[in-house]
């Protein structure tokens, strides 16, 4: 179509998980929480639709910020809502921070193998990729620090996907200080990894930490996550989102969500010992496992082939997401179901080799 922007009919979009329709699978492939939600946020979600849902929802999701905020006080003595804001999933708020920092022609930095959308912000917005190849520890060398072009933002997912590893906050704060641009933090699975970012927000107004409800709060089909930044950040990037961003059901279910401590904890506990489960099996079996920071774990078998196994897998009604990257080659990514969920996946995995 001749009025189409040309870096948008050049682009590939994002391309999500599958969610098949029809057939039941044991789905294991996109990353989603195996437990239902607290029940305390299908409460909180009826008394929203009691109320009526003819009035627009709270620009800001205050009632999230508040309590968030009280919650992460350990974290970032002092906080208030202003260092905080909310969005349609951490989608929406990594799409935000590109369209207020980044400009047509500038570079976006970000790691390889990781998350597949950076890349398409980068292709929407007009600015060009330095993309910086992960080390074969998983680790990130000088060159992601190195001053290249107009480089206006990276990102760093961390725990990275696919490969659930991650890199510790000292690093990343060394990081974060030698870059000449903000860093985007993206933190979707912090919740199941031993150390976090947060308190480097605090340290350096440069950086900006991301987190998801969607994996450890089971809440991928309401779409909420939030961003953590120093409030003169906030107050620009809130000047980018969309006027009613969050919805009202969204707003209540999440605040409700966070805060069940005693189902986070719970839920928490039982995705740990299943993932460390998943792990002693498949390597037993085989595969190369990397230990894992997430809710997933990234492996490769030694004598079979990742997409041959994903095929054979997903023809016996289980879902893994097979990956392949320039430079690296092929893996499968397993997310950690129920305890059953894996007891299906061992069964099949062990019929297939």
């Amino acid at each position: 179509m001749p009025f189409v922007r040309p870096n948008i009919a050049a682009m590939h979009g994002y391309t999500p998980g599958e969610q098949p329709r029809g057939m039941e699978y044991v789905k294991l492939n996109t990353n989603e929480n195996p437990y239902q939600c607290s029940p305390a946020v299908k409460a909180a979600i009826g008394r929203v639709c009691q109320a009526g849902l003819q009035r627009y929802p709270d620009p800001a999701a205050t009632q999230f910020r508040e309590r968030a905020a009280e919650l992460l006080e350990a974290e970032i003595p002092g906080i208030t809502p202003d260092w905080i804001l909310c969005g349609n999933g951490s989608d929406d708020i990594l799409t935000i921070v590109t369209r207020t920092f980044v400009e047509s022609g500038d570079v976006i930095r970000f790691a390889r193998p990781s998350y597949l959308l950076y890349d398409t912000l980068a292709s929407i917005q007009g600015a060009q990729t330095d993309v910086v190849n992960y080390e074969r520890d998983w680790t990130l060398g000088s060159r992601f620090t190195e001053l290249r072009g107009r480089l206006s933002l990276a990102f760093l997912a961390n725990p990275n996907s696919p490969s659930g590893t991650a890199i510790p906050p000292a690093e990343v704060a060394r990081i974060a200080a030698a870059l000449p641009c903000p860093l985007l933090v993206d933190e979707a699975y912090a919740d199941f990894a031993e150390t976090n970012c947060l308190h480097l927000v605090a340290e350096n107004d440069r950086v900006m930490v991301a987190r998801s409800l969607s994996k450890s709060y089971a809440l991928a089909g309401l779409r909420f996550g939030f961003l953590v930044a120093q409030p003169h950040v906030i107050f620009e990037l809130a000047k980018v989102k969309d006027s009613y961003n969050c919805d009202s059901l969204s707003i209540a279910g999440a605040t409700a969500a966070i805060d069940d401590r005693a189902w986070f904890k719970r839920t928490r506990g039982a995705i740990l010992a299943t993932r460390g489960k998943l792990t002693a099996e498949l390597r037993e079996r085989g595969f190369e496992c990397i230990d894992s920071q997430a809710n997933f774990v990234w492996c490769r078998h030694s004598k079979q082939s990742a997409h041959a196994l994903y095929q054979r897998l997903k023809d016996d009604g289980v879902l893994v997401r097979y990956m392949k990257y320039e430079g690296w080659g092929e893996g499968l990514r397993i997310s950690v179901g129920t305890d059953e969920q894996l007891g299906t996946l061992l069964a099949k995995l062990s019929a297939i080799l």
